[in-house]
């Protein structure tokens, strides 16, 4: 899959059934050329990933499906 067809795709956090917004950019590991997140524009940090101010880093591992026209994520409520 290209970063292009990732971009199309809207981010949904099934924890809180809302919306994260549409993919960015992706981080990559330069040692594997693995993507190692997703990043999506936001204007809060959550504690469960490692943020910008206004970007969210969600981690590969966070992914749990990757759809047609929706990528799902799982990522625990705000505190």
């Amino acid at each position: 899959m290209r970063l292009c067809e990732l971009r199309q795709k809207e981010v949904i956090n099934v924890c809180t059934c809302s919306s994260l917004g549409c993919v960015i950019d992706v981080e990559i590991d330069t040692k594997s050329g693995c993507v190692t997140a997703l990043v999506v524009p936001g204007g809060s940090r959550f504690s469960c990933f490692i943020g910008r101010e206004t970007e969210l880093v969600i981690p590969w591992k966070c992914i749990t499906c990757i759809g047609q026209d929706i990528i799902l994520v799982e990522l625990p409520r705000e505190k």
